[in-house]
């Protein structure tokens, strides 16, 4: 098993990584976690007021899995920014 230290290189993820000379890829986990929190406030509120107001179920449960979705994306990405992964 790899290190945290091992993990958290830029190039980890990356199975193309040196081809051409070709620079690390890095991805934007800050940028992540800003969308996955936008989307998680605003599909949660969207769900709560929808629910309130009447709307078809379907239409608030899906508003609340894209919330759930959007929590867990930002846990992950948290876990990694935490590890050491650049971006």
């Amino acid at each position: 098993m790899s290190t945290p230290d091992e993990r958290a290189r830029p190039d980890h993820h990356d199975p193309t990584r040196g081809i051409g000379g070709a620079p690390p890829a890095r991805s934007a986990l800050t940028l992540r976690l800003v969308l996955a929190g936008f989307g998680l406030i605003a599909c949660a509120v969207a769900a709560v007021l929808l629910a309130g107001a009447g709307a078809p179920t379907a239409v608030v449960v899906a508003l609340a899995v894209l919330a759930v979705v959007a929590l867990v994306d930002l846990v992950v990405v948290a876990r990694r920014k935490l590890r050491g992964e650049p971006g």
